[in-house]
């Protein structure tokens, strides 16, 4: 693991901090990173995955989503 020197915008920091819940500077940043990499991650399952027809009417979609 590397040391790296960031400057960091203060007001960004914090609010990072107490929307990922985290203490420390390094934990804010990591979590941060790992949070990016999770949601590209799933972006790109999204596309390779496509999209299908399901042949479901809006009311029956929203009742599956409600039983789950």
């Amino acid at each position: 693991m590397a040391r790296r020197t960031v400057f960091v915008d203060d007001k960004l920091l914090q609010e990072a901090r107490e929307l990922l819940g985290t203490r420390g500077i390094r934990a804010t940043i990591e979590a941060g990173l790992r949070e990016v990499i999770r949601r590209r991650r799933l972006e790109q399952l999204r596309r390779s995955l496509g999209t299908m027809d399901m042949d479901m009417t809006p009311e029956e979609l929203e009742r599956l989503r409600d039983e789950g």
